[in-house]
């Protein structure tokens, strides 16, 4: 995830896909036993949110810059 002193402006549309990939992450980490903890990968939920954050700051520098 970004980082709190950088305010990343997302869409509505933005925040409820980071919203849903967040809950499949938490579904995943529910899904996964307890006894040897981290075997469910979550690293293709975790790009997907780093995408949709990049797009973000994408717009944001275009924004900036008057584009």
């Amino acid at each position: 995830m970004s980082s709190s002193s950088e305010r990343l402006s997302l869409t509505a549309g933005e925040k409820a896909r980071v919203a849903w990939y967040v809950a499949r992450m938490a579904k995943r980490g529910l899904a996964d036993d307890r006894q040897s903890g981290g075997r469910i990968d979550q690293s293709d939920l975790q790009r997907k949110v780093e995408r949709i954050e990049e797009q973000a700051r994408k717009r944001a520098e275009r924004a900036r810059n008057g584009k």
